[in-house]
């Protein structure tokens, strides 16, 4: 899974919320800080830019009281609860310097350090996403350093070789146990297909397996590569359930090991590989190859190489699933110069591709050809809630592996975040069907 571009959240990026347990972010909870004349001049400056884009049902709460977007609170209990839970509930005045001089990932920040609050976070954060629809950045100039300095740190994290791997270590490999705690039992970090509302998380990821091995026509007498296996879920899948034999590769030393203590706990190691290899390394010939959420870490300078490598593993009858977020094309050279929240924090090197941008790509680089499409992003959203709602649950258990609050925080935004995106289709998520040109 990946990442959500800064553009359509840009002005305040994300919004926050205490973990579970903790007061709720209301102007009555708790007296909050009076704001001197300089944070005055900021919150008037943040209120005329967030005027300007079409909010609605969003409150700013701070020590001077409190301006509602959209219209003033009515009389109306129900109308007014929920703007109450859609509260931006400023805890440290700081948080105006913070917007000001970082922009969005100022605004993310604040977030993660407190600064400010709020009672339903995917619920802000989509309102705010639906006010931003088809307008650039609303940053302030005062953030154009913040935002030079994150397009420099981002040169530092392209994915070549050593790249790749120091910035899949960076969130892959941070425990198993903590990914455990919130992903459903195959592992599965990737967007599930709900085939009806009372589908659970691991029917959903059980059915995306399904859809995907269905697509690609798998028999037992297939040979899959699998680019970016993550834990072993599809690997598994498709060697139990399908008979085929399945080569996995990934760059994360944790997947690496747990992948292959899994395959061998499934009596499945005469059918699956796990490698520790870089897809850029990968030989030899496959009847199939799947790749699900792994293309978000190759970045847009590498696509090329990515499909190359892809089409020149396939037999000349060979089939490719492609599952990936997408970005509107008319967004993403904005997106490609730029940095967000969860480059920064989340994932170092994370890169969204666009549709045209890969479609671009496979014909300049391959023979494949394009054989279906088709969009998941409400499923999506779905995913993300539930991983987030069982971050909540276990926020205990997940302290106790060392993650401290600031750290819940900041996954409770990216979550968050991304969901309200999906909710909005600010992003996609796409299955795209391929195949080499002898392929009937």
């Amino acid at each position: 899974m990946s990442v959500l571009p800064s553009s359509e959240l840009d002005l305040r990026g994300r919004v926050g919320r205490r973990p579970r347990g903790s007061a709720a972010p209301s102007a009555g909870a708790s007296p909050l800080p009076a704001l001197g004349r300089a944070d005055r001049w900021l919150r008037r400056r943040l209120i005329d830019r967030l005027t300007a884009l079409d909010l609605d049902g969003v409150d700013l709460v701070d020590g001077d009281g409190v301006h509602a977007f959209g219209g003033e609170q009515s009389l109306d209990p129900a109308r007014d609860a929920d703007r109450s839970q859609a509260a931006i509930a400023v805890q440290d005045p700081k948080f105006y310097r913070s917007v000001a001089l970082g922009g969005s990932l100022g605004f993310g920040r604040a977030y993660v350090d407190g600064e400010w609050t709020t009672a339903d976070l995917p619920t802000l954060l989509q309102r705010l996403a639906r006010a931003t629809v088809g307008r650039s950045t609303a940053d302030g100039p005062a953030s154009w350093p913040a935002r030079i300095v994150g397009s420099v740190r981002k040169l530092g994290r392209r994915n070549t070789r050593s790249g790749s791997r120091r910035n899949i270590h960076a969130h892959y490999d941070l425990s198993n146990e903590f990914f455990a705690l919130f992903l459903d039992e195959s592992m599965t970090y990737s967007c599930g297909i709900f085939e009806s509302p009372e589908t659970t998380l691991a029917e959903a990821q059980y059915a995306k397996y399904d859809r995907i091995a269905q697509g690609l026509q798998l028999t037992a007498g297939d040979h899959v590569i699998e680019i970016g296996c993550g834990w072993g879920g599809f690997a598994e899948h498709a060697a139990s359930r399908y008979g085929c034999r399945v080569t996995g590769i990934t760059i994360s030393e944790e997947q690496f090991q747990f992948a292959r203590r899994r395959i061998a706990a499934a009596g499945l190691a005469d059918r699956v590989e796990i490698q520790l290899c870089d897809y850029r390394d990968v030989q030899g010939q496959f009847d199939k190859l799947a790749s699900i959420e792994m293309i978000e870490a190759v970045g847009h300078e590498f696509l090329p190489t990515f499909f190359a490598k892809c089409s020149s593993l396939l037999k000349r009858d060979g089939l490719m699933m492609l599952q990936t977020i997408t970005i509107p094309d008319q967004r993403y050279q904005q997106y490609r110069r730029g940095v967000d929240f969860i480059q920064e924090y989340i994932f170092p090197g994370g890169h969204v591709p666009s549709l045209g941008a890969i479609c671009q790509a496979v014909a300049e680089s391959t023979d494949l050809q394009l054989l279906e499409l088709a969009d998941f992003a409400g499923d999506y959203a779905r995913t993300l809630l539930s991983w987030r709602e069982s971050c909540h649950t276990n926020a205990r258990p997940i302290a106790a592996l060392g993650f401290d609050q600031r750290f819940q925080r900041t996954w409770d935004y990216y979550l968050s975040y991304c969901a309200a995106g999906f909710m909005e289709r600010h992003i996609g998520l796409a299955q795209i069907l391929f195949a080499k040109p002898k392929a009937r």
